[in-house]
């Protein structure tokens, strides 16, 4: 039985990511931009039952000893019936007339980015009309983070209505997924609005967030309170979310320039870059294997501990697709399973501006390998050559493994390269990235800078304490990322963020 993930998209810069993120699922499994599936062709390269291309695998490399794999071998597309072995139903549902719809909730403050998605767009007949949300006024939340949140809660009802309309439509929910930016107004102040309402409406659901940092660099950075706004959240995606998937823009743009030699990447060109992400994080979800076939399987082994659940990606080899999903990028290299496993953990893969070989350490790894011809053992002496070299250095307290699962392709998108490959990490880095937050707030707080704006929403009308608090909570997270670098961590004192040493101090 699938299971369900509903989809909230936030603000502007969700709402933009979403929509790539649909047209890259709309891809991956046939469907037309109208919603309707589309017919394969019977003499097509695609994958067929027997073809042997549809197998899929997971191994774990372990310090202690060799790798184990185990296979589930299944078929791709059946030629005689035009099935295909996916499962759409975690992310789509079917209409009466057999349309495909997005299980997606488009929310926004102001109606330019929702219309420009569902007037505009190639895909503007793919979403169910009933689940865009714009407020009535239109005014947005001038990039105020606690604007947002008071207009959250003043939309709460017809929000959580549209949220239980969706839930019921679904047979077994498993969670939700929201796509939003942390430095502006919308997604930010009525993102963390909705999470915490998320929590108190579904406890007992996922909710993991693919949350847009911004660029510190101050000549491509255009929202001067993006500080404020993005301790406001952090402390919301800290509490209030089960994993964060965190894009930095920084990253992006540096991997858009110097492994993609755009010179001036276009926001565009950057959302295409977050939709590969996104699409391969959920391709065990959606082309489900032996292992890794839901949410909850994917990230029980990746966090450890409940606040430590940021994580960061990457993905080789990174190319160029048109809007018909073809590779533009006429540089093709050849491709191998320890090649691609290897550049996964290379700092110029990753999409976040953090070192992880000079600092830091995983707490956990995974990787999703993706290829038609990849053999299981090629996986086994990537793993061994990896832990031989010990490119990898992981945390003193836990199991020093890489996990692998080795997924199946699309047969409707043509790769040029053999290999891919998705990395998912847990690493103590990421607390280099909110050490750079804190330092920007800091810069502007202790001038008590731009804070009229804050001041006239009830949230700070009397005091400015929730931006203290919201401090705190970030360097209780920062102080949490360095103790997992010490051995002492299983004694680390939540209250205290303190280990054994410190407390008898």
């Amino acid at each position: 039985m699938p299971r369900e993930i509903i989809t909230l998209q936030v603000g502007q810069c969700g709402n933009q990511i979403g929509s790539e993120f649909w047209k890259q699922l709309c891809l991956e499994h046939g469907i037309a931009p109208d919603g309707m599936l589309k017919q394969q062709d019977d003499s097509s390269d695609a994958p067929i039952v027997g073809g042997g291309s549809s197998s899929s695998a997971t191994a774990t490399a372990t310090a202690a000893g060799p790798a184990s794999a185990q296979h589930n071998g299944g078929s791709t597309i059946n030629p005689a019936s035009n099935f295909v072995d996916d499962r759409k139903d975690v992310f789509f549902y079917q209409s009466d007339d057999e349309h495909y719809i997005p299980r997606a909730l488009l929310i926004d403050l102001e109606p330019r980015v929702v219309n420009k998605i569902t007037h505009h767009s190639t895909h503007r007949d793919l979403f169910n009309p009933e689940n865009l949300f714009i407020a009535q006024d239109g005014g947005g939340a001038g990039n105020n983070w606690a604007s947002g949140f008071r207009q959250g809660e003043e939309h709460h009802e017809q929000v959580i209505d549209m949220i239980d309309r969706e839930s019921d439509n679904s047979d077994s929910l498993e969670g939700f997924v929201l796509t939003h930016s942390i430095a502006g107004g919308t997604g930010s102040g009525m993102g963390s609005y909705l999470l915490e309402a998320l929590n108190d409406h579904f406890p007992k659901k996922l909710v993991q967030t693919y949350s847009v940092f911004p660029n510190w660099d101050h000549s491509q950075s255009d929202v001067v309170v993006q500080p404020y706004n993005s301790v406001l959240t952090m402390k919301r995606l800290t509490l209030n979310a089960d994993a964060v998937v965190v894009l930095d823009n920084t990253a992006l743009n540096r991997i858009a320039v110097d492994r993609l030699r755009i010179e001036n990447p276009t926001v565009d060109q950057l959302n295409s870059l977050v939709a590969t992400i996104m699409a391969a994080s959920t391709t065990t979800l959606r082309y489900p294997g032996y292992m890794n076939n839901d949410l909850i399987g994917l990230l029980a082994s990746l966090i450890p501990t409940p606040r430590c659940h940021f994580l960061m990606t990457g993905y080789t080899p990174l190319t160029l697709t048109d809007a018909a999903g073809q590779n533009t990028d006429t540089r093709i290299r050849k491709t191998t399973v320890l090649d691609v496993m290897r550049r996964l953990t290379q700092p110029k893969n990753i999409m976040v501006s953090a070192n992880t070989r000079s600092s830091g350490c995983y707490i956990s790894l995974l990787n999703i390998i993706q290829g038609n011809d990849v053999d299981p053992t090629q996986i086994h002496k990537a793993l061994q050559r990896i832990r031989e070299r010990q490119l990898i250095n992981f945390i003193p307290w836990g199991p020093a493994s890489v996990q692998v699962a080795l997924a199946r392709t699309s047969p409707y998108v043509t790769n040029p390269h053999k290999v891919s490959g998705f990395m998912l990490a847990n690493h103590t880095s990421m607390a280099e990235l909110f050490d750079r937050l804190l330092g920007q707030y800091d810069r502007i707080r202790k001038r008590n800078a731009f804070l009229d704006n804050y001041r006239r929403e009830p949230m700070f009308e009397d005091n400015l304490d929730e931006f203290d608090s919201a401090r705190e909570t970030v360097q209780g997270l920062v102080d949490e990322y360095r103790a997992c670098e010490r051995p002492d961590y299983v004694d680390f004192d939540l209250q205290g963020g303190r280990g054994a040493t410190g407390a008898q101090q």
